[in-house]
């Protein structure tokens, strides 16, 4: 039986992409998800897909910037699935394109969805779980947390935003000994459906800027560290370890190489139509739309394993293994030295 069995777990941004891919996870592992996004039709499609793998499932469409709906959305939740024991904050949207060509409603939106967003979530999280004294909350972050790229300076902003009200918090739970705990998952770049429908004044089409990983790996990763909360943040993805550790060592010279290619490495050779519909105010997948899923459109380019995952998962096992293989070696020399 998975630990998850029967346990109430809510998951934002569930509609599409990492939230997607999460939630049908947590399905088949047999919780019962509590679904919440804007759009009707992948959030409608998240439904069937669990229940399908024999899950339970509800949908909650809801914009995560109004914290009044968010609260409506999880008392509701908890009204026909029980109290909620996981909370995983993933919601999301963004604008591609040069700070100088960023209005200051647009910058604002993203702000209040991608950041604040997960601010109501982890408030409302916490005066549910802190009473029954248990519960877990997720923050779905990304290297672009800690190391910023041109042309996303509001979604940057936003992640970094993240990372410092998470640490604040979690500094708050340790002096109160609160039984809710809290962890952030650094994600690489995932092939999900956000390239296809995030508001861009870009010539291009806009694109992940590769290694590109799936969202089901990712999802792992946010399942893993549902379970195993006691880490301050797991990193997901060989690109996310060497932007955060090149980031930490040698920031200038990234600052110049970013500067070089950012600008291209997240454009396809494809023209944008000026014309395509975004979702940074309104679902693109709202009611009669295609449920677009978990994946975008590039797959035939990204990964569905990572080795640094599966370390970052094992890292006691692996730690104790080199151990022994270092005693080892070393014993293999004194043996031959006498």
């Amino acid at each position: 039986m998975s630990r998850f069995a029967e346990k109430v777990v809510l998951v934002t941004g569930a509609s599409a992409g990492i939230g997607r891919a999460t939630a049908e996870e947590l399905g088949r592992l047999g919780a019962k998800v509590a679904l919440v996004a804007r759009g009707s039709a992948g959030l409608d499609g998240a439904v069937r897909a669990i229940e399908a793998a024999g899950g339970t499932a509800r949908a909650y469409p809801t914009d995560v910037a109004d914290f009044g709906a968010l609260r409506e959305a999880a008392q509701r939740a908890e009204a026909e699935l029980g109290p909620i024991e996981g909370w995983i904050n993933d919601a999301f949207t963004s604008v591609f394109a040069p700070f100088k060509q960023v209005s200051p409603e647009d910058f604002a939106r993203v702000t209040e969805v991608s950041y604040l967003g997960f601010v109501h979530g982890t408030m409302i999280a916490l005066s549910l779980m802190e009473p029954r004294g248990r519960g877990t909350i997720v923050q779905v972050g990304s290297a672009l947390s800690e190391r910023s790229i041109p042309l996303q300076s509001a979604y940057c902003g936003a992640k970094h935003a993240v990372n410092g009200f998470t640490e604040s918090l979690r500094c708050e739970l340790l002096h109160d000994k609160s039984p809710v705990q809290i962890t952030v998952v650094q994600m690489p770049a995932v092939n999900t459906p956000q390239f296809s429908w995030v508001r861009t004044r870009l010539p291009n089409r806009p694109q992940p800027v590769p290694p590109i990983y799936q969202p089901e790996l990712a999802a792992r990763g946010v399942v893993w560290a549902l379970e195993h909360p006691s880490r301050k943040q797991y990193w997901v993805g060989g690109s996310t370890v060497a932007t955060l550790l090149a980031q930490r060592l040698a920031p200038a010279i990234l600052d110049r190489y970013l500067a070089r290619t950012g600008y291209k490495a997240q454009q396809t050779d494809a023209p944008e139509p000026p014309d395509r519909p975004d979702n940074l105010y309104d679902p693109v997948d709202g009611p009669g739309s295609k449920d677009h899923g978990a994946h975008g459109s590039f797959d035939d380019r990204s990964h569905a394993r990572s080795l640094e995952l599966w370390c970052s998962q094992h890292r006691r096992a692996l730690g104790m293994g080199l151990t022994g293989v270092a005693a080892a070696a070393g014993a293999a020399a004194l043996v031959q030295r006498d």
